[in-house]
């Protein structure tokens, strides 16, 4: 699709965070997190453990339960050059539940370390584990962007998603500036993630316990789930001076006929629990729009470009673009969305499913700050203002905050 211009300085959404504002660790207990709540124009501070209090009556909160793999894997080749493989994205075979249950070979889309290291020939390592030893081999099949196409083989009676489990490392935000540890396994997980594929966490939902979660189904606060697949993108800073110019990278969501029809019944009035959670539900929303203009209907896969919605029609109510995606589902003979989403939310945007978020504090310059700025516009400079004022923990392992720019 032809690029939608407009001007949009990304410098309006710069701001200084510096390094010792940046939360190395998480705290020990998730739910005492501090808590910004942008309530209508008014910034309180509170704890994350209150939020069954603070949420408004009659509102759904949406849930991202991915699951990070643990995406990095160590080589070391026979001269002793480390090379560090990170598995982006699957090829063969694409899909992610069946990548996971692959035995003895697979291939990906990968980013590799010190790969001026690695001219040619195969990988090879032999990794002996408490329960397993096994041959593991990398073959770089082809090279785009940066980006290396990678087949693995190896031995033994093991799927590939065992396989991570036993060698790979959890792949922690490159701006902790430090190497992953064990507690990471832990704490770079939400207590929910239920499905394998991201390469960073969902980390609005780091803050929620199994307890919080008891507390929160107890005051009768509905909640849905959905999946989408957090990839590297989401770290990738916007370089070019007109945001409109920034290419915005491809995430795979998937989303079941129950929480479908629990977004029918809650209509917009849903709380995202982060950023991932609220792209998802607004691609939702602008597939079940293609439905009904009649394009790319054909097919179960309805892919989302990242300006769309800019072309697409914006006033088709939320109840007829759900109603469009389950009689779509139904004549395909299937259960759930499936596709990917470049949807890009910035400054302008119309929201259409959601009237709260739920998420940390972003870097600056970032995609996610846009979109944060979207949501509630100029006042997020007001919000970031108070919580670096008021000493708030900032990026994935840091506080977080609850938007309510408007209740109805």
């Amino acid at each position: 699709m032809a690029m939608i211009k407009s001007y949009i300085p990304i410098l309006n959404y710069d701001y200084t965070l510096d390094s010792e504002r940046i939360a190395k660790y998480p705290l020990t207990n998730r739910e005492h997190s501090r808590l910004l709540v942008y309530s209508e124009g008014t910034i309180s501070g509170r704890q994350f453990y209150e939020l069954p209090e603070l949420l408004p009556a009659g509102l759904q909160l949406v849930f991202n339960n991915t699951r990070v793999i643990y995406a990095r894997i160590p080589f070391q080749k026979s001269t002793g050059a480390n090379i560090e493989i990170f598995c982006l994205t699957p090829l063969e075979p694409s899909d992610y539940s069946l990548i996971f249950q692959q035995k003895n070979t697979c291939t990906w889309k990968c980013l590799v370390g010190n790969l001026k290291k690695w001219k040619s020939g195969t990988l090879s390592g032999t990794f002996e584990t408490k329960n397993l030893s096994f041959i593991l081999t990398a073959e770089k099949l082809r090279s785009e962007n940066g980006k290396v196409e990678i087949r693995f083989n190896w031995n033994g009676d093991l799927t590939f998603g065992e396989l991570l489990d036993q060698i790979g490392i959890i792949p922690i935000p490159p701006y902790l500036e430090r190497p992953s540890e064990e507690q990471d396994k832990t704490s770079y997980q939400t207590v929910y993630s239920k499905l394998k594929g991201s390469v960073a966490a969902p980390t609005a939902g780091l803050h929620f316990t199994d307890e919080l979660l008891k507390n929160i189904n107890n005051k009768g606060i509905k909640t849905a789930e959905l999946t989408l697949h957090v990839g590297a993108g989401t770290f990738q800073p916007v370089k070019e001076a007109n945001v409109a110019n920034h290419p915005m990278h491809e995430e795979f969501f998937a989303v079941n006929r129950s929480t479908l029809l629990s977004l029918m019944e809650s209509e917009n009035r849903n709380i995202a629990v982060g950023t991932t959670s609220l792209r998802t539900l607004e691609s939702i929303y602008w597939i079940g729009v293609k439905i009904l203009s009649k394009k790319n209907n054909t097919s179960p896969q309805l892919k989302l470009d990242q300006w769309e919605w800019k072309v697409l029609p914006g006033d088709i109510p939320v109840r007829d673009s759900l109603t469009a995606i389950l009689n779509f589902l139904d004549q395909h003979g299937i259960e759930d969305l499936i596709s990917g989403t470049r949807l890009m939310i910035v400054p302008g945007y119309s929201f259409k499913m959601i009237q709260g978020l739920i998420t940390n504090f972003h870097q600056p310059k970032s995609t996610l700050l846009l979109l944060v700025a979207a949501f509630i516009g100029e006042d997020w400079k007001k919000i970031y203002d108070y919580a670096l004022l008021n000493n708030y923990r900032f990026l994935s392992y840091g506080d977080s905050s609850l938007l309510l720019p408007k209740i109805m």
